[in-house]
C-alpha cells in the first residue's frame, strides 16, 4: 500500500484534521547511481526473515526517526548506514519527496540522494535486519513489463497496489506495496513522465 499523505488526508481522517492522527514519522533513502549503460540504478534491500513485521520483503534503506533526528534527510541517512553500511559522505541529497502514507499509518518521507562513486561504496549488510543488498534499474518502475497489480479496499476506498518482479543474478525478488509506489513517484521524478499504466484509480 503506498498513497502520497496529500492523497490520503481526506479518506482517512474524514471531518478529522490530519494532525488529530499524529503518524509516526520514518525516512527511507533513495540512492541512485550509474550504471554500467548509463543508466540510473537504485539501491534496495531484502529485509530480515527473522523480522516481526514485513519480513523478507523487499524495501529502501530507512526507518523511523528517532528524537535526535534534525530531519527526514537525516533519518534516512542514519538507517543506511545502519542496515547496510552507506557512509552519508559518499552521497548528495538532491530532493526530499511529498510523505507517503503506509497503511499502518506510518509518515514515511523518500529522501533520493545520488552516489557518485558506486565502487566507494563497500556494501555491509546488517544482518538483524537486511539479508540481501541488491540494485534495480529505476526506470523499469514506469514501465508496464514484469509488472501486475491489484485493486484492494482500504478503509472504504478502492487503491492500486502494484508488485514488480524481478531477477538479480539467480534471484528473484518481487518488489510492492510501499517501496514499489515510492519507485514509481521518484522514476515519474527523475525521467519526467509518467508511468505507462495505470498508477492509481482516479477518485472522480
Amino acid at each position: 500500500m503506498a498513497l502520497p499523505e496529500s492523497a490520503a488526508a481526506a479518506h482517512l481522517t474524514g471531518t478529522r484534521p490530519m494532525e488529530k492522527l499524529a503518524p509516526k514519522r520514518a525516512a527511507v533513502l533513495v540512492c541512485l547511481f550509474e550504471g554500467d549503460r548509463g543508466e540510473f540504478r537504485v539501491i534496495l534491500t531484502k529485509r530480515s526473515s527473522n523480522l516481526s513485521t514485513h519480513s523478507g520483503e523487499v524495501s529502501l534503506p530507512g526507518g523511523k526517526a528517532d528524537e535526535g533526528d534534525a530531519d527526514d534527510r537525516e533519518t534516512a541517512l542514519r538507517e543506511a548506514k545502519e542496515e547496510i553500511g552507506l557512509d552519508p559522505s559518499l552521497v548528495t541529497i538532491v530532493a526530499v519527496l511529498e510523505p507517503f502514507l503506509s497503511k499502518h499509518l506510518l509518515r514515511v518521507t523518500p529522501v533520493i540522494s545520488i552516489l557518485p562513486n558506486k565502487q566507494a561504496f563497500r556494501p555491509a549488510a546488517n544482518t538483524s535486519e537486511v539479508d540481501e543488498i541488491f540494485d534495480a534499474p529505476l526506470e523499469m518502475f514506469l514501465k508496464d513489463e514484469n509488472r501486475r497489480s491489484e485493486e484492494i479496499d482500504w478503509m472504504g476506498v478502492n487503491y492500486l497496489v502494484h508488485y514488480f518482479d524481478y531477477i538479480a543474478g539467480n534471484k528473484k525478488f518481487v518488489i510492492w506495496g510501499l517501496t514499489a509506489g515510492i519507485l514509481i513517484r521518484v522514476a515519474s521524478v527523475v525521467y519526467q513522465r509518467p508511468p505507462s499504466f495505470i498508477e492509481q484509480i482516479s477518485k472522480l
